[in-house]
């Protein structure tokens, strides 16, 4: 038996649960870790500790009627293999587990997860890097292999060890920020001393004469890293967004590395640890030793072996130990994780009932099948690169592995789409060759054809692309894009903007004291809130409604719109909403009220032990609301700074409440 199995089973026979605690004696004492390392690494007292598992091998010597301790725990359970008897209880407790907790596969694994598979040795080479003093880890793979899921990981990790803990994703950055390396550097600047709750001071460390570069390294230096008493591990997310801009990103990367190579002579630089998270690596013309990628540790992120496909099978509640399924399934989707979580999901379903594994994989390939909006999202990628469309086509109609201009091999490769085999490549799953094989052959024979439906496509995963996944409410993006056309639309016509900015009143506490599943739950409820609320007034005023969910009402809409008024409802951050009005400011401040008091009505609770002064013992939420009539050669950053600071205020006067800027 492995751990794994040894605590599948006790969880699935024992009457009581297992507490965190108890699990991590039994791993601990696996791996023959002393009882004064187990207490250190938890942060438990060793007496406790000591307590704990004497009452464990009590509990594991009756449940094995014979003596089972720490020093032959081990040695007398991993030679045995389980019965069918103890199989068949692991899978009724994993199915029933299942039907609780299914999770559908959108954005990383959580840590309290039972759907997180480790690739060793990944994780435990993460973990020991960091604790390195100024390491660097380079995280490559293509989308949704398990990078985010990663990072999480290796954050809590760091937190309990005492580390700070910051993470910066560049997605998250306004275009305005990319203007210049200065407006860039000054923005990476503020957001780490925000994230560690410092007093951002960069007028006092920019120097013009300087430069930007200089000034920057020096308030990391002399500022940020100078208090704080422990080292920080500073996770740089999506860091493929910087290479949109090669000004900066020629800049940006090569300071990077020259911070790695003064933690070896300056001590307060050995403080930070990096980790660098990316999809494809930059092609800028950067000398090896510029460049941050070929410093410091290199992950990159391996499919799932058919040991991994089977426990998470396992996991799923599904009995997969004969391989035959877990072989179909790689057959088409080789080890991707996130395809083969999906497929999953789909095949037990919220009801824990199995479906049919050969009809998901004989869709799968198709505009119908489970994978469509993974397969559209490359398609809509290679319209928009006809050289990798091309060089694509040739891999996937190929019978063998074939010989292409090897820059784009490399690109084909870094997104996802082919293996590489010395110098040449094959496509990097059968479902994406039966998918493309169609949709490019189709392409070249029925050019003329395809254009008017390519357009179509590319016009429902823009939407999609603009959409926030949890709440399918539009994302910041695409809310920055509506703003500047219903500015220029204001502006031209002399009508009222407005703007209601809505936070979610002390939401960090609630997610790290309900957890990030209820986290989800709550942004999702007060999403269909705000649209609720919005769609009330519409139809009391007798006007027209159209959803901005996907697919919604006949909808594909991520606006509301009717004769003379629009609206965008967008989640604008974490747990912050914006909805844009062509309202003036007494209708912008009703609807903000009746969103305030119908978030209030929904009674979430959310008590908070040892923290008072709270406007309630439910969660509120606090709105800032602005409105203009735009005027020549203003921005609409007017009215978004407007917002914010109304915002601002409501959250200084006690939250819970509604203010006009």
């Amino acid at each position: 038996m492995t751990i794994d199995e040894v605590i599948l089973l006790l969880k699935a026979t024992l009457p009581n649960a297992l507490t965190p605690l108890q699990e991590l004696v039994l791993r601990s004492s696996w791996e023959g870790k002393t009882y004064t390392n187990i207490a250190l690494e938890a942060h438990y007292g060793e007496e406790r500790v000591r307590k704990v598992a004497s009452h464990l091998w009590q509990l594991m010597s009756d449940f094995w009627k014979e003596p089972i301790n720490k020093s032959n725990f081990r040695q007398t359970l991993e030679p045995r293999q389980l019965s069918r008897m103890q199989h068949q209880f692991i899978r009724e407790y994993n199915r029933a587990a299942t039907a609780i907790s299914l999770e559908f596969p959108a954005g990383p694994v959580s840590l309290d997860s039972r759907f997180y598979i480790p690739r060793p040795p990944i994780e435990e080479l993460a973990y020991t890097e960091i604790a390195e003093p100024g390491s660097v880890i380079c995280i490559k793979a293509p989308k949704k292999m398990g990078k985010s899921s990663l990072v999480l990981r290796i954050l809590a990790h760091a937190t309990n060890l005492g580390y700070e803990t910051v993470s910066l994703d560049f997605q998250q950055a306004d275009k305005a920020v990319f203007v210049n390396l200065d407006k860039f550097l000054r923005w990476f600047c503020a957001n780490l001393s925000r994230e560690l709750q410092l007093e951002p001071k960069l007028n006092e460390f920019w120097d013009e004469d300087m430069g930007s570069k200089i000034s920057c390294s020096l308030y990391v230096q002399t500022y940020l890293l100078q208090s704080i008493k422990t080292p920080l591990v500073l996770v740089l997310n999506e860091v493929d967004w910087v290479f949109e801009y090669p000004e900066i990103a020629a800049e940006f990367l090569p300071l990077l590395c020259s911070w790695y190579e003064q933690a070896k002579r300056v001590e307060i630089w050995q403080k930070l640890r990096m980790v660098m998270v990316y999809s494809t690596e930059v092609c800028l013309p950067l000398k090896v030793t510029q460049s941050p990628f070929n410093i410091g540790l290199p992950l990159r992120l391996p499919p799932f072996t058919k040991e991994q496909v089977q426990n998470l099978a396992q996991c799923h509640g599904l009995d997969w130990t004969d391989n035959s399924d877990a072989d179909k399934l790689m057959a088409m989707v080789g080890g991707h994780p996130y395809l083969v979580r999906l497929a999953l999901y789909h095949l037990v379903g919220k009801g824990g009932l199995e479906n049919d594994l050969g009809q998901i994989l004989q869709q799968a390939p198709t505009d119908t099948g489970i994978y469509r909006d993974y397969l559209n999202q490359y398609m809509l990628m290679l319209q928009q690169e006809t050289q990798l469309a091309n060089a694509f086509c040739e891999v996937v109609t190929a019978t063998e592995p074939v010989k292409i201009e090897p820059m784009l091999a490399y690109q084909l490769n870094s997104i996802g789409l082919v293996k590489l085999e010395g110098d040449r490549v094959s496509v990097a799953s059968e479902l994406l060759r039966l998918y493309f094989r169609e949709k490019l052959n189709r392409s070249n024979s029925e050019s003329s054809w395809r254009v008017a439906e390519l357009e179509k496509e590319n016009q429902q995963l823009r939407i999609l692309s603009s959409l926030d996944e949890l709440t399918q409410l539009a994302n910041r993006r695409y809310f920055y894009t509506y703003l500047q056309l219903e500015w220029q639309r204001s502006r031209r016509e002399l009508t009222p903007l407005s703007m209601i900015l809505c936070d979610i009143d002390y939401f960090k506490i609630y997610n790290k004291t309900y957890g990030n599943n209820a986290g989800d739950i709550c942004l999702q409820q007060i999403a269909h809130t705000i649209r609720e609320s919005i769609k009330h007034f519409l139809v009391n005023n007798h006007l027209s409604y159209v959803s901005t969910a996907l697919g919604a009402e006949n909808s594909r809409n991520l606006n509301m719109r009717h004769e003379n008024n629009s609206l965008l409802m967008a989640r604008y951050g974490g747990e912050e909403f914006a909805i844009l009005l062509d309202v003036d400011a007494v209708t912008a401040v009703y609807i903000a009220e009746k969103i305030r008091e119908q978030v209030k009505a929904l009674a979430i609770t959310c008590e908070y032990p040892g923290i008072g002064g709270l406007p309630a013992n439910v969660l509120t939420v606090s709105l800032g609301v602005a409105s203009i009539i735009p005027e020549e050669e203003s921005e609409p950053e007017i009215l978004v700074n407007t917002a914010e600071k109304a915002l601002y205020q409501a959250k200084r006067k006690g939250r819970d409440r509604v203010i006009l800027g």
